[in-house]
Parts: C-alpha cells; sequence; structure tokens
C-alpha cells in the first residue's frame, strides 16, 4: 500500500513540471555605439501544443523612451523533449542618445496566461570629439555629378560629326540623283517586212510609174538595180550595195539556181551599158528585165521569216557613261544610308553606356 502512494504522490508531482512555462530574454551585446545595432532573442519553453504570443512592436516604436524597434523576426520553434518545445523570436534594437537605459520585461502570452521575462539593460556610448579642433572637420558635402571628361566623349563627337558629313554628302547626291535625267535605254519589238516583199513593192512602184515606157532608161535601169541590191543585201546577207555586178553574181552562184543567175547576170549586163555606155533598149527588153527581176526575187525568196523584230537600242558612248555614272551614285547612296545608320546606333548605344 505504501508503495503504490509513492507512484501516484511522483505522478502528481510531475504533472506541473510538465505544464510550467519558462520566459527568458537575451541580449546579444550590453554595450554599443550610437547608431548601431543590438538583438534581443525572447525565447520561451512550454508545451508542444501551446498557444504561444509574442509581443508586437510597429517600425520605429520604442521599446523605453530612446531605445526603438526596428524589426522583429518569424516565430522560430524547436522540440525540446517530454512533449515541450521552445518558441523564439528575435528583435532588433537601436538608439541615438547615448546612456545607460533599462529595457523591461517582455510580456509573453502562453494560452491565455502572460508570463513575464527578466530585464535588461543596454548601454549606448557617445563617440567622444575634439571640439577644441573643429576646423578638421568638415562639414556635409553635397551630391555632385561626375566630371565632365572629353576623352571619353571626344569618340562619339568625331562618329556624329562623321555621320553627319556622310548624310549631308547622301542628301547631295540624292538630289544630283533627282534632278538628273536617267537614261532609259528600252527593248522594242517592231513588225518586219520580209526583203521579198519589200522588192515587190519597189518593183510595183517602178511599174505604177511607167518608167518602163520611159525614155529616161537609165533612172530606170538605175532604181530597178538598187532594188536589187537591197533584196540581196537583206536576203544573203553581204553588203550588195558597195559590190560591182560580177562580184554580186559570183556570190550569188554558189547559192542561188543557175537558170535565175544568168537571168539576173544578163539584167545587171544590160544595166552597166545603159548607165555608163549610153546603150539603148527597146520596150519589150525593159519589160523583160523587170520579169526577171521578179522572178529571181519569187526563186530566191524566204516563207518562214519572223515577223516581228526585236530592237535593242544602242546607247551613244556620252549616254553609256551617263547611266555608268547614275548606277554609281545610286550604289554610293545606298552604301552611305546604311552606313549612317549602323553609326547612329552605335553612337547611341555608346551614349547609354557612358550615362548608365
Amino acid at each position: 500500500m505504501k508503495k503504490v502512494l509513492s507512484i501516484i504522490f511522483l505522478i502528481v508531482a510531475a504533472l506541473p513540471l510538465s505544464a510550467q512555462v519558462a520566459v527568458e530574454a537575451r541580449i546579444d551585446s550590453l554595450e554599443m555605439l550610437i547608431g548601431e545595432q543590438v538583438h534581443v532573442t525572447l525565447s520561451v519553453t512550454a508545451g508542444e501544443e501551446a498557444k504561444v504570443v509574442f509581443p508586437e512592436y510597429g517600425p520605429q516604436q520604442m521599446l523605453t523612451p530612446g531605445v526603438e524597434v526596428l524589426a522583429s523576426s518569424d516565430t522560430d520553434k524547436k522540440a525540446a523533449g517530454d512533449s515541450r518545445a521552445t518558441y523564439s523570436r528575435v528583435y532588433t534594437l537601436t538608439s541615438f542618445d547615448g546612456k545607460l537605459y533599462y529595457l523591461p520585461p517582455f510580456t509573453v502570452s502562453v494560452d491565455g496566461k502572460e508570463y513575464k521575462s527578466q530585464s535588461l539593460a543596454l548601454k549606448v556610448l557617445e563617440v567622444d570629439v575634439d571640439t577644441t579642433n573643429y576646423e578638421k572637420f568638415y562639414g556635409p558635402i553635397e551630391v555632385q555629378d561626375n566630371p565632365f571628361s572629353w576623352r571619353e566623349w571626344s569618340y562619339p563627337f568625331w562618329l556624329s560629326v562623321l555621320m553627319l558629313v556622310l548624310g549631308a554628302l547622301g542628301c547631295y547626291l540624292y538630289i544630283r540623283l533627282r534632278t538628273g535625267k536617267p537614261v532609259i535605254a528600252s527593248i522594242k519589238i517592231v513588225k518586219k517586212v520580209p526583203p521579198h516583199q519589200k522588192a515587190m513593192k519597189e518593183i510595183e512602184r517602178i511599174k505604177a510609174e511607167k518608167m518602163v515606157q520611159s525614155e529616161d532608161q537609165k533612172e530606170y535601169y538605175t532604181q530597178l538595180t538598187e532594188t536589187l541590191r537591197n533584196y540581196i543585201r537583206e536576203r544573203y546577207g553581204f553588203n550588195a550595195m558597195e559590190m560591182t555586178s560580177s562580184e554580186i553574181i559570183e556570190r550569188l552562184s554558189a547559192a542561188a539556181d543557175g537558170t535565175s543567175i544568168e537571168e539576173l547576170r544578163e539584167l545587171f549586163r544590160t544595166a552597166d551599158l545603159v548607165k555608163f555606155a549610153k546603150y539603148s533598149t527597146l520596150i519589150n527588153e525593159n519589160d523583160m528585165n523587170l520579169v526577171n527581176a521578179i522572178e529571181f526575187i519569187n526563186h530566191t525568196k524566204q516563207e518562214n521569216v519572223p515577223a516581228e523584230e526585236v530592237v535593242r537600242p544602242q546607247l551613244s558612248a556620252e549616254e553609256a557613261r551617263s547611266a555608268k555614272a547614275r548606277n554609281a551614285l545610286e550604289a554610293t547612296v545606298g552604301m552611305i544610308v546604311v552606313a549612317c545608320g549602323g553609326l547612329l546606333v552605335y553612337i547611341i548605344y555608346y551614349v547609354f553606356q557612358l550615362l548608365y
């Protein structure tokens, strides 16, 4: 029976110990200079399920006259064993008046019951000032801008000058391009008349003017042979206008029919006699030579000749130089525009680096 009573007594004695609450305040330094900061750690030991409420202080709120609370940390909880835990919070204090301060106890609420910590002391030390040698101390210095350095700004300055010069040159060249007359070389497509059609048209004109019956036989044979020479030049590709009759016949011998060549030879022989030997022909002889010319054209004409011809204009030497100079100006203006744009971007970037 005594043994049972002893066990009950021990259990009853242990119950208050488990419910005991301990509050402790610790300061990391008892002294500090004016304006410095110290930290006060407030710890509470209580049950793990206890509701602990620490004192709250607003920004720059005075803990005691002369000592203000700058900040407070969040509550930290650590297990302490035997179903107990330690709750802690750190307060940051400062002071700007040198003397010894009494810090009153901190009040903590645990499960609705208030508990107080021990009081603390804080000594704030003033900085000694030598008032006898005040000339060694200077007043506050105003905020000053960085001094101007030409060495730093000369580089973007000269780049800006170069950009302006290039811009002015580009504007001048652009005005020259706008005011200058461009050289336009357009390709034309013209309707091509076959050589035999041109020749037959001339022969029809000779017939219409009745030159066969004319007394001026020299003019008749001159126009007839010129028509044939122009036809031969366009049809066979050699300059029959500058060749003699025998030279023309020799060039045609390899390309034309022998019968038509002989008839053409007789026509050219008669024409030479009329023009240079004052030979007189009969009317039927003139008609025969005209028919021989028509038969030669019809026998040697080309049927499948393109109806259109592309005419590419030939520029004069002055026009070619003008077109070349204009192309060079356009290329120069384009390069100047690109160079000015690149310089502007680089200058803006360089100045931004200097300012910021």
